[in-house]
């Protein structure tokens, strides 16, 4: 059955490997795919659906840049010479006469970061991956990078920077307060409510457990796709440059710790007043994170030119979010202003009970997820219309919310835009991996199906 199981993966990845086209291209397939669904299902006009795409290329611009300063970010924490020592470190943990023991690793890394935030994640993961191929060479490259992946694909929107989550608790979030009609909730929901909720981290537990060994039993046993040194070395994170001893009044100046000092006392007072005053639940939301991960950024640094230069190098790993967040938001546009989202959640909400409508709202945020790979403005597209089919289904906002998180994370495995980094680092193709990571995937929807179902419809 394992061997069954192996061959399966190596088949498919494969297979992939041929087949599956760059992330961008992708994108546009997916592109053409939504159009098709706004004419012929929607039933909006040509006209009608090219201006709704249009008009949804520049409304995440906010977004987009909250991703990005979460990329950069990470990526400042990440490149600073106290993390390069503990990434060597790390690195030479398994025996490299086991492979199997580096999957286990990095899964392990990939979990923990996610749960904590999903670009640390990525980026942690991405930048590690090089390491552990260093000290590990007989390890399969394209399952090193699925199993560094995992974190972005089963657990992180039920960990502590899941987007949906963090916008009902921050006040002020459009489904409050709208800019017209009425609200779709009646109040905020702090993160002890959903984030702590009972049911939550039970299933991260189990997701943890079932995604590390399915993608550890997937190692080929011979056969395996490795990196000659050569490869390895150039792809190898050059060690954080040292800061030249300063020689002129501007270097001495832009060296000053006093600068560091003052972004983080300025950064980190306003978010400590907020959880002070205001409590935790509330006051932990996207650009929360952000700050958390800038302050960081500063304090392994020390220094500006430091981390600034870790910033520039950071954009690098951004760049994909960069370019390709305006063509997923045209599709955003096709789903909020063609009636894209709507007409799809009618469907799908048509098929739902009591006792089904949470896998419903599982297997509606997973499909919608291959389109618009932004868990934060799918739910606010989603949430208008999942929370009050729901409350007339008697299934309290929290299980929905749940549900859709899962979805959401689940189809990340089979979507290329979160795979941008370690990929970018690694200069693999999208098609080398998601063979692989489709496996995991078709073993956590089981999972999560299960979940889904038993869920309790008032949490």
């Amino acid at each position: 059955m394992l061997e069954q199981f192996r061959k399966v993966g190596a088949g498919l990845s494969t297979f992939t490997e041929r087949w599956v086209p760059d992330a961008w291209v992708f994108c546009m397939m997916l592109t053409a795919i939504a159009i098709l669904l706004c004419i012929l299902g929607a039933g909006a006009s040509i006209e009608t659906t090219v201006l709704a795409w249009g008009k949804g290329v520049w409304v995440l611009l906010g977004l987009a840049m909250q991703f990005t300063i979460a990329m950069v970010a990470a990526y400042a924490c990440v490149a600073s010479k106290p993390t390069y020592r503990f990434f060597t470190w790390l690195a030479s943990l398994p025996n490299p006469s086991k492979p199997v023991q580096a999957i286990f690793l990095i899964g392990i890394v990939s979990m923990i970061t996610g749960y904590l935030n999903w670009a640390f994640c990525l980026i942690s993961c991405a930048l590690l991956t090089p390491f552990i191929l260093r000290e590990n060479p007989k390890v399969d490259v394209r399952l090193l990078i699925c199993s560094a992946y995992l974190g972005t694909g089963t657990i992180w929107h039920g960990g502590l920077s899941g987007s949906a989550p963090l916008i009902l608790a921050t006040p002020g979030n459009p489904l409050i307060d709208p800019p017209s009609g009425v609200p779709v909730v009646d109040r905020l929901y702090p993160v002890t409510e959903t984030l702590y909720n009972y049911f939550n981290l039970g299933l991260i537990a189990v997701l943890t457990v079932v995604a590390i060994t399915a993608t550890c039993l997937l190692h080929p046993r011979s056969g395996a796709r490795t990196m000659t040194r050569e490869q390895i070395d150039a792809i190898m994170p050059e060690p954080p440059e040292e800061d030249p001893k300063p020689s002129t009044p501007a270097q001495h100046i832009d060296q000053f710790r006093g600068w560091i000092l003052l972004a983080i006392v300025l950064l980190a007072y306003p978010l400590g007043h907020s959880i002070v005053t205001k409590g935790f639940g509330t006051s932990w939301t996207i650009n929360a994170y952000n700050i958390s991960f800038l302050v960081l950024a500063l304090l392994l640094h020390g220094r500006a030119p430091s981390f600034l230069r870790a910033c520039r190098n950071g954009v690098d790993t951004a760049w994909g979010i960069i370019v390709q967040f305006p063509f997923y938001a045209g599709i955003f546009g096709l789903l909020q202003y063609a009636g894209l989202g709507r007409w799809l959640g009618d469907i799908f909400a048509n098929f739902a009970t009591t006792a089904t409508y949470p896998l419903v709202v599982y297997l509606y945020s997973g499909f919608m997820n291959m389109f618009v790979p932004s868990a934060g403005s799918k739910w606010l597209i989603e949430a208008p219309f999942l929370i009050p089919a729901g409350e007339q289904l008697d299934v309290s906002v929290v299980t929905i919310l749940i549900a859709y998180a899962y979805g959401d994370s689940t189809t990340n495995l089979i979507q290329p835009f979160f795979a941008i980094p370690i990929l970018a680092v690694t200069r693999m193709r999208f098609g080398d991996v998601v063979g692989y990571t489709f496996m995991v995937a078709s073993v956590v929807f089981v999972i999560c199906s299960i979940a889904m179902v038993l869920i309790p419809a008032q949490l």
